[in-house]
């Protein structure tokens, strides 16, 4: 199955999205970057699809995940995330002993998923979307340093989703994602 980014972004920017309770999303918008309610001990997971995110979080109805933020951050850091992620999963075909693989899990900040890209109504597609896991140093940074704006998008995605369950084609109101390459 293909492995593809795809997001909005600009030639400065990247847009992922996250999903927090009201405390979280709230004081995020407020601060522009997330506060003390987050906890930055914690593994964080950063998906520049719209539709996986929407899928994750049961398009805003899971329980802490009723907020939807859509976070612009710096394009050189999102690059350097991709380009220094460890997989999740071990695989033979990476080239490396499972022993190697732990190490590198263990040693890591930053985690990558490969899950199959989903469709307004969950089906998975014909590819792969990325998801990125960041703990210690690289969760620090994305709070402090890379982010550059954050926009609470939860009455857009609770409109999207009633319109959707009422059967209106909500395909054209999406965000426009293009095909990412990192730097």
């Amino acid at each position: 199955m293909e492995k593809e980014i795809r997001a909005v972004y600009t030639e400065d920017t990247i847009r992922v999205y996250q999903a927090y309770n009201k405390d979280i999303a709230t004081e995020a918008v407020q601060n522009g970057t997330f506060g003390e309610k987050f906890k930055i001990d914690r593994m964080t997971w950063i998906k520049p699809s719209f539709l996986w995110m929407m899928y994750r979080c049961g398009w805003g109805t899971k329980e802490n995940q009723e907020h939807t933020l859509a976070i612009d951050m710096k394009r050189e850091a999102f690059d350097f995330i991709v380009q220094n992620a460890v997989i999740s999963t071990y695989s033979e075909d990476m080239g490396i002993s499972h022993a190697e693989w732990q190490e590198r899990i263990k040693k890591s900040d930053i985690r990558c998923q490969w899950d199959p890209e989903r469709d307004l109504y969950g089906q998975p597609l014909g590819y792969r979307s990325i998801q990125l896991g960041l703990r210690g140093e690289a969760v620090r940074k994305y709070v402090n340093e890379w982010i550059v704006n954050i926009t609470d998008i939860t009455d857009y995605v609770k409109q999207l989703r009633e319109q959707k369950n009422i059967g209106i084609d909500v395909s054209s109101l999406l965000p426009e994602e293009k095909v990412y390459d990192t730097r």
